[in-house]
């Protein structure tokens, strides 16, 4: 093209015709260019675990006053019912059966620690990084609660040893044992052998000699009946989110004119699970006839966990019938800036509670095993 004037040389440069005179080999500099963008999270860490404790949090709180108790285990009427005629002999006296029962507070540490280099590194400004011991404080006082909620749904075939009694051993029995392919013994706890000479630390369990069966409305309402009887008071209830689950389909699609499952309002406090009155507060919960349905993660399964039927109510000065008394609460305790006594260049943490889970009516508490979807 000849050029004569601007507008020539518009036309030729400005057009396709002149894209051929600014054509070049590119070098742009991208996000993905070596050493220009390094991404900066920032000082959080988002936990993706489920970390919620709720069987910790549903058992009364006590404290820790005297280290054992006696049971009253057997009628002094259970054989003679006493009646005499008008100036008759009176009847010979009678007793009832008592035992002692004793057990120790556990103690439960959970240890953490940092090194300083990594403590320094998280406080400098211009550094990304996530680490440091207040980070760790944080996060692992959420872990702890959720570590005694664990020892606290342990399955009834593991000692408890060290660790705090479980809820499934406190609702178990030598039926269990001898229906369900539990070790002879694992039942056995506070040092009471369950055996047919201490039958009266059986809790009830509703079982089907270790062979898994559908949940029915009729289960539930005979194990609810059975306990009654046995002198419990059921006033909580607790399963998995599988079998929480089941139970919603099992009444979710009968209509009813009073349907066995439907909702309360109640709080958590130091005292467990109450009812809430008077001002409006807490949370709404499931119910089944009346009595407050709790779900965690950490409840033990058959092919679907099992169904804790738990009775908290008072029991005079022994404090609930079941709870967990308290012989030290949760603390606290950090070794800072001790390198020769560590004998490491490292910060170290713990947490410790000193308890112990307490039943002092066994008969009162049950559960529902096998159990399929």
């Amino acid at each position: 093209m000849l050029i004569r004037t601007i507008e020539d040389m518009e036309k030729l440069y400005y057009s396709d015709a002149g894209a051929r005179y600014i054509q070049k080999a590119d070098a742009p500099l991208l996000s993905t260019t070596t050493g220009t963008y390094n991404a900066n999270y920032g000082a959080q860490a988002w936990s993706q675990l489920n970390l919620e404790a709720n069987a910790f949090g549903l058992m009364p709180k006590t404290v820790w006053n005297q280290s054992g108790w006696r049971a009253i285990t057997a009628r002094a009427s259970a054989t003679t019912l006493a009646g005499v005629d008008t100036a008759g002999t009176l009847p010979e006296t009678i007793k009832p059966t008592i035992a002692e029962v004793s057990t120790k507070p556990k103690e439960v540490p959970m240890t953490f620690e940092i090194s300083t280099k990594q403590e320094f590194l998280s406080t400098v400004k211009g550094d990304d990084n996530w680490g440091t011991m207040d980070d760790m404080r944080s996060y692992m006082a959420i872990e702890f609660a959720e570590h005694l909620n664990k020892q606290l749904l342990t399955d009834v075939d593991t000692l408890a040893a060290y660790k705090l009694e479980s809820i499934d051993r406190v609702a178990s029995s030598y039926q269990e044992v001898t229906d369900c392919g539990i070790t002879a013994g694992d039942s056995d706890i506070y040092s009471l052998d369950r055996d047919a000479a201490a039958s009266w630390a059986d809790a009830y369990v509703s079982e089907a000699n270790n062979v898994d069966r559908s949940l029915t409305d009729a289960i539930i309402r005979d194990t609810m009946s059975t306990i009654g009887e046995n002198g419990g008071n059921t006033n909580l209830l607790l399963t998995g989110f599988d079998t929480y689950s089941k139970i919603q389909s099992l009444y979710g699609d009968q209509a009813r004119y009073m349907n066995p499952m439907s909702q309360m309002k109640v709080k958590q406090t130091m005292n467990g699970v109450q009812t809430a009155d008077g001002t409006e507060v807490g949370m709404n919960v499931a119910t089944i006839y009346g009595v407050p349905l709790f779900k965690s993660k950490n409840v033990a399964k058959d092919t679907i966990s099992r169904i804790y039927l738990l009775d908290t109510t008072p029991a005079g000065t022994l404090g609930p019938r079941m709870h967990i008394k308290v012989a030290k609460p949760t603390l606290y305790y950090e070794a800072k800036d001790k390198f020769l006594e560590l004998n490491e260049l490292m910060q170290k943490a713990m947490y410790y509670f000193s308890g112990e889970l307490i039943c002092n009516h066994f008969a009162a508490q049950g559960k529902i095993r096998d159990l399929q979807t």
